[in-house]
């Protein structure tokens, strides 16, 4: 089946719509999960009109984080969707705009199309396995304009231990990102590096992951010291680094 990305984008601007809608508004329900981390009415819509349209425009199975299939389930799955219908909920609670619905598809554990949309930004990433990355309609490729990197930095998750992985690489100039903002700022040339020493899981990264290395960068799970793969038998992802594709990922591994 040859996927319309155009169709994959519709989808998500229709998320987009309601979650603007729940945007505006002074306030909106939130619960705690299990984790600890917000769920709101924001993303629970997004949810189900997400998967909605995606069952609409084809066959494959879908897993998001909110509405999680058990591995002995997925685990023969070749080719699946995966979603986050709203990465980075607390940037959305704090009204910063830096939220964005990642939709991805997987094949044989690699992500092959994806989408990036960030509703209050007016930014839509999109790619395509060997066909480049595009923001809003048009090419993105990464350019290495600056003698000092920036690195992208997560908004609402700081630590101590980025910090100490920067200066040991001798990176001072950061850019605090939410979201998977940071991967697609890669591709955009806005920012040149993104370490990620805290916890992800799948659906925060997999659409990211592509607009990133159809747009000139490269990402390395610092256990398995190669891109990270989809459809584990657990979804949290390893510690990794992205970067652009021609950074000397060696160096983090040197004492």
């Amino acid at each position: 089946m040859k996927l319309d990305i155009q169709k994959v984008i519709a989808v998500a601007e229709k998320a987009s719509e309601s979650i603007l809608t729940w945007y505006e508004k002074p306030s909106v329900p939130t619960k705690a999960k299990a984790d600890n981390s917000p769920l709101t009415h924001a993303d629970e819509d997004a949810n189900r009109i997400i998967i909605s349209g995606l069952k609409e425009i084809s066959d494959w199975p879908i897993v998001t984080e909110e509405s999680l299939v058990p591995y002995e389930t997925r685990k023969t799955w070749q080719t699946f969707w995966i979603v986050d219908p709203l990465d980075g909920t607390r940037n959305f609670l704090a009204k910063d705009g830096q939220f964005t619905i990642n939709i991805a598809l997987i094949e044989n554990y690699r992500p092959i199309a994806a989408v990036v949309l960030a509703p209050a930004l007016n930014l839509t990433y999109s790619a395509l396995k060997n066909d480049g990355a595009y923001l809003n309609g048009t090419r993105i490729n990464y350019s290495k304009t600056r003698t000092d990197l920036i690195a992208g930095v997560s908004s609402m998750h700081g630590s101590n231990e980025t910090t100490a992985f920067l200066n040991k690489l001798g990176i001072t100039k950061i850019s605090p990102t939410g979201s998977s903002l940071k991967l697609c700022k890669i591709a955009e040339g806005e920012i040149d590096i993104y370490p990620r020493l805290g916890t992800t899981c799948e659906w925060d990264i997999a659409a990211g992951h592509l607009v990133l290395t159809e747009g000139g960068g490269k990402i390395v799970d610092l256990e398995t010291r190669a891109e990270p793969l989809y459809n584990k038998q657990s979804l949290e992802n390893n510690h990794f680094v992205a970067a652009y594709k021609d950074f000397d990922f060696s160096v983090l591994w040197k004492n």
